[in-house]
Order: C-alpha cells, then structure tokens, then sequence
C-alpha cells in the first residue's frame, strides 16, 4: 500500500481517521477519571494500523519488521541496565541490525560479485523487505542515543514498536530519529489549526507526487528505458532532466506526506528536503537532499570517525561509499555514492575556499551539471545501459535531435513548466510577501485560508482523477 493510492486515500486513511479520534476521545475520557492513560489508545490504534499497512503489500516480512523491533528493545534495556558492558551490548546490537539488513538487502549484490570473480555461489533468492533500509538505520540511532544518554530507554516493547513501524514514515522516510518524537510518544496534542495544515502538507505531498512526478516519469522511461538504443543527446538530456525532476517531486513529495500525517497525528517530524535544485555547490545540495540520511552519516558515523578533526578526506569517502550502498545493492550506485564523495572532498579544498568571490548563477549552473550526471549514474543499474545513455549524453551518436524530442519537450510544456517553479521556495516567498503586505490582518487569514481550501480540493480532485486506472504509482524510495 502507498499514500498516493486510491485505497489508502479513500478507505485505509478514513477508517484510521475514525478510529484515531475515537481513541482520542477515551484517552481523554480515562484522563478526566484520573487514570494516567498517556495516549494508550491512540498509540494502540496507531501501531494497529501500521502493522496492517506494512503487512498489506509484505505479509510475511511483518514478522521480521517484530523480530526487528524485539532484538532493538532487548539491546537497549541491556545497554540502559548494564554499566560495565554498555559498549558491548550495543555493539552486539548494531551487530544484529547490520547483520539483517545485510542478509536481506546485500547477500544477493555479495554472491554476484564472487560469482564474477570465478568463484561459484548459489544466489540466494530472498526479496527486499520494503523500508528496511529506514527502519533499520532508526533502530540503530535509537540504540546509539540511549548509549549516548541522550534519549531514555523504552520500557514498553508496544511503544518502541510505534515508533518503528509508525506508517506515516515506515517505508520511505524521513529517517525519524528516536529523540525527535520520545515525547511526543506520551505527550502530544493536535489543535484544529495542526490538523488542518497537517492535511493541507499532505496533499501537496500528493499533487508532487501525482500530479507532477508520475506525469515526469512516463518521459523519463520513454527516453531510458524504452527508447535507450535509439537516444539522440537531445533525448538523452531531456530523459535525464525528467528524472532529475521526477526523483525530487517523488521523495519529497513522499516526505511531506509523512510529515504532514504526522502533524494531523501530533508528531513533529523534521523536514527532509529544503529546495535541493537551487544549490550553489554540491556540498549545499546535500544539506539540503535527504536531510535525515545526511545528519544520519554525519552523527553516527562522520563525527565519530574524526569528523573535521583528523582523516577528513578519508571520512568523507567513507560516510559516501556507505551512502552509495544504503540506496541499493549495486554498483552503480557505490559509483554514485564516490562520485559525489569525491566532489565533496575536492569542494572541501578548493571551490568553498573562494565560493564567495564566484557569482552565484556560475556557481548554480556548476551543481546542477554535476547533480544531473550523478542522477544519469543513479538511474542505471546495468552498466551497458549507463554506457549507452552516456555516450548519448556527451554527443557521441549519429544524431543530436528529433521530432521525439521536440515532442516530449512542446505537449508538456506546462509540465515542464510547473515543475521548474515547484522547484523554487515559492511558499516561503509568497508568505514573506503577505507578512509584508498584509501583516497580521484578517485579510490576510481569509486569503491563506481560502487559497488553501482551494488547492487542496483542486490537487484531491486532479490527482484522484489521475489515479482511476493507473498502473505504475509507487514511490521510487521505497525500493531502498
């Protein structure tokens, strides 16, 4: 089950409504008897529900998602309870994650490689469990933060399993980090004006991705996929530059869905993507890209290998190599991770050192080339295949452009258009320009109100419409 599926937006996301308020009510009715219930029923609700939305596409792997979470539980009582052997219980602990995640997602990518090297391997036939790459990587910064003492240990194994399988973020992000939400596990509060721009978060979430990121993604495969062995270095840019929209509008879109089903639940994610294609560097593009895998890296592993202060070449390439390898077993992606990691080092020494004194419209133009051709290397798992669009990319083929192309570009125009602008921080402008203009006037609530009444009824519409008889709709980052 995804989001942006007619099921879930019109049957699983109504009856989680009902229940979630109904359980909100007796919450406060055994609050106001005296019994401290600190949102038991809704928690109960919530971990109901998610364990039906990850077993509704995954039955089985629900069971290794519970396994997961009761190893998780087990380590960090043992690391809370244990001052002599605190060290060793979590690396036992971060052990076992590394070991499931290993066995699900790289044993297959692991016995290829021996197999190419000449030593025969039976290739395991297990399939990818979806969201485990999320699901493991907040097991592992739960386990860190409670050695670290900087969260509590969950005494519960029904709250840990909340916030673990909590299904707003469950399958493709953002990595939610255990401190960010351990209050709010018990303590949370949802005001009409929360529910609202909760709502109002999730369907923009869902016009990224439906209105805009499905529409880009039938371009991109008709250059990449269906017409690879004919590409023109036209078709090849435009191919590619689809992607490069697509791949934005999809996970972001992803992200603020999650966000905003969380706001409608009381919970306060972070944000996960800060306008990533006006960057002015390659260093800025991944502070704002991924957010929560980014300060992932650099907490749990950049930092505590010497960060800025020892081996800061050899830390970059290392927290980049792992980058590579947690979107995917493959090596195109490893290639992706060190390409970036190899740019972001360089950067280090010699671009952020005079970035001032180059204009920024150079400085844009330089990120985006280099962003475009990482996703060119993201975008193809087989080499022949990335060879093929890169020799297209670079020019070298019989011919430059034609009618296909000029297609592809003039019947979407207003496709391309709106999402080249949906690309810019057009909310935050427009509020600064009602702060300045309007300042805190009614006037102005009514015009924030009522334009979002209306976007919100106009995307639900349009992306439903859409959606009737659609058959390629799941989230790219679901696969990692």
């Amino acid at each position: 089950m995804v989001f942006s599926d007619l099921f879930f937006l019109f049957v699983f996301l109504p009856a989680f409504l009902v229940c979630y308020l109904l359980a909100t009510w007796a919450d406060r009715k055994w609050a106001s008897e005296e019994v401290t219930r600190n949102n038991q029923a809704k928690n109960l609700v919530l971990v109901c529900f998610s364990l039906i939305f990850y077993a509704w596409g995954e039955p089985v792997y629900v069971f290794l998602m519970l396994f997961c979470v009761l190893v998780n539980f087990l380590v960090g009582l043992g690391i809370a309870g244990s001052e002599r052997h605190r060290k060793l219980v979590l690396v036992i602990g971060l052990i076992l994650n590394i070991a499931i995640i290993g066995t699900f997602k790289y044993l297959g990518f692991l016995a290829d490689c021996l197999n190419d090297i000449g030593l025969e391997v039976a290739r395991p036939n297990i399939a990818l469990p979806i969201g485990i790459s999320f699901y493991t990587f907040q097991s592992i910064s739960y386990l860190i933060d409670v050695y670290r003492r900087e969260s509590p240990v969950q005494r519960r194994f029904v709250d840990l399993l909340l916030y673990i399988s909590m299904f707003p973020q469950l399958i493709a992000g953002p990595i939610v980090r255990y401190g960010t939400v351990a209050e709010e596990l018990h303590h949370r509060h949802v005001s009409a004006a929360d529910f609202a721009d909760g709502i109002y978060r999730f369907l923009i979430g869902l016009g990224k991705k439906v209105i805009i990121a499905n529409q880009l993604s039938e371009i991109s495969d008709q250059f990449l996929v269906g017409g690879l062995n004919s590409l023109t270095m036209a078709g090849a840019w435009i191919g590619v530059v689809a992607f490069t929209l697509q791949i934005y509008f999809d996970f972001s879109g992803y992200s603020d869905m999650a966000i905003g089903l969380g706001r409608c639940m009381g919970f306060h994610f972070n944000e996960n993507f800060r306008h990533p294609y006006i960057c002015n560097s390659i260093t800025d593009f991944w502070r704002r890209w991924h957010i929560s895998l980014g300060s992932f890296f650099r907490d749990y592993v950049y930092i505590p290998l010497g960060g800025n202060r020892q081996h800061q070449a050899v830390n970059i390439l290392v927290v980049w190599f792992l980058t590579g390898m947690w979107h995917g077993a493959s090596w195109n992606f490893i290639i992706w991770g060190v390409y970036f990691g190899l740019i972001v080092m360089i950067e280090k020494y010699t671009l952020l050192k005079v970035h001032d004194r180059i204009p920024a419209f150079l400085l844009h133009i330089y990120s985006m080339l280099l962003v475009i051709v990482g996703w060119g290397i993201f975008y193809f798992d087989h080499f022949d295949q990335m060879i093929v669009f890169f020799h297209a990319f670079f020019g070298d083929v019989a011919a430059l452009y034609d009618f296909v192309d000029e297609s592809a570009l003039l019947d979407n125009f207003w496709l391309w258009v709106v999402a080249l602008l949906f690309c810019l921080p057009i909310r935050s402008t427009v509020s600064d320009l009602t702060d300045r203009w309007l300042g805190d006037s009614g006037l102005k609530t009514f015009l924030v109100y009522s334009t979002r009444i209306v976007l919100s009824v106009g995307i639900l519409i349009l992306s439903t419409a859409l959606l009737v008889g659609a058959t390629n709709n799941a989230f790219i980052y679901t696969r990692f």
